[in-house]
C-alpha cells in the first residue's frame, strides 16, 4: 500500500456529506441555513484512497470530526457497493 496520506474534499463531496441525515442532525443543519464553505469551516475532514489490508473494502474513506472535542468518534464513511456514502462498520 504506497497512497496512505489524506486528501481534501471536494465541493461535491462536501455537498453529499452534508445530504446524510445524521450528519445534519449532528451538525444541527436544517434545510438551507448552512453554506458548504460555513460547515467546512466546523469540520476536520479528510479523504484517503482505502485498501483494505484483507479481503475488503478498497476506495473512498472519510473521516470526520467536529471543531469540538466531545468524546464522541469521529464520523467515518465510506461508499456501499452503488457509490453511496454510507456509515463504514
Amino acid at each position: 500500500m504506497e497512497d496512505t496520506k489524506p486528501y481534501p474534499l471536494t465541493k461535491a463531496e462536501w455537498k453529499e456529506i452534508m445530504a446524510i441525515p445524521a450528519i445534519r442532525e449532528s451538525w444541527g443543519i436544517d434545510s438551507s441555513d448552512m453554506t458548504l464553505e460555513e460547515f467546512a469551516d466546523q469540520v476536520y475532514a479528510a479523504k484517503f484512497k482505502f485498501v483494505s489490508g484483507s479481503p475488503g473494502y478498497v476506495g473512498d474513506l472519510f473521516i470526520l470530526q467536529g471543531d469540538a472535542l466531545t468524546g464522541d468518534a469521529p464520523f467515518v464513511l465510506r461508499r456501499d457497493d452503488k457509490g453511496k456514502l454510507i456509515f463504514a462498520a
